[in-house]
């Protein structure tokens, strides 16, 4: 009897984080439609370029990973146009943060995109002109 409970209350369990990722999926696809056309289209772009691991990443989190191409660093880049992206230590804890974005003014889609982009082509230069900060509040990413 109980362990027939047991088995049922995992079921459930799984069920329901299942359910409520859905619902997250569901809630920023909402909000993409309220968005304007800029946003809707950016978001759109990154999704396509994400991969399969980031997109599931992204649609739990709102953040993804990537590695750098030179250090193999892991950097976590989280939704937002600014100070936005953090180096990760081997336990996924935020060593330093970086903000580096394109000249001109962009959409959320576009510029994180950019910044996928350049870490993974070329981790060096984006550094070179990224500014640091500190992590603060970010001391431990969740993974």
């Amino acid at each position: 009897m109980f362990e027939t409970l047991h088995i049922a209350t995992g079921q459930l369990r799984r069920l329901l984080a299942d359910v409520s990722r859905r619902a997250q999926v569901l809630r920023r696809r909402f909000r993409e439609l309220g968005s304007n056309e800029a946003e809707v289209r950016g978001l759109r772009l990154l999704r396509e370029w994400l991969s399969p691991e980031q997109l599931a990443q992204y649609d739990a989190h709102n953040y993804f990973d990537v590695r750098g191409c030179h250090s193999g660093k892991r950097y976590r880049i989280r939704h937002g146009t600014q100070t936005n992206i953090y180096e990760l230590d081997h336990a996924g804890r935020a060593q330093v943060g970086w903000c580096f974005v394109p000249r001109d003014c962009r959409v959320a889609g576009d510029v994180i995109l950019a910044q996928k982009i350049a870490l993974e082509t070329d981790e060096r230069g984006a550094l070179v002109v990224a500014k640091q900060f500190p992590p603060k509040g970010h001391q431990q990413v969740p993974s």
